[in-house]
């Protein structure tokens, strides 16, 4: 059915965070495993947000994880953040529209 990683994090730049995102996109285009993915901000904790990026499975996200540009993203990530994120690695059981 599907596979989905959250990862939550908290920074003061959310829009430095974006702008690493879209360029790590643009960088592995053709090569991501990414299928979709969403960046919330917790209405209830300003500043506090959650990744949630789909893919087809288990092992295609752990290809995208291998990619080196995904490496470096969590490294320019870190500097921005506050805090280590916080990972979810989720299989999907049941998805409904």
């Amino acid at each position: 059915m599907g596979f989905v990683q959250i990862m939550t994090f908290s920074t003061s730049k959310p829009n430095e965070a974006q702008a690493l995102a879209d360029e790590w996109e643009k960088a592995t285009e053709g090569r991501n495993t990414v299928v979709r993915r969403v960046l919330c901000e917790n209405r209830d904790n300003w500043g506090h947000y959650f990744s949630i990026v789909f893919f087809d499975s288990h092992e295609a996200a752990m290809a995208n994880s291998a990619l080196p540009e995904t490496r470096a993203l969590a490294a320019k990530l870190a500097n921005i953040t506050e805090g280590p994120p916080t990972f979810y690695n989720l299989d999907v059981v049941d998805d409904r529209a």
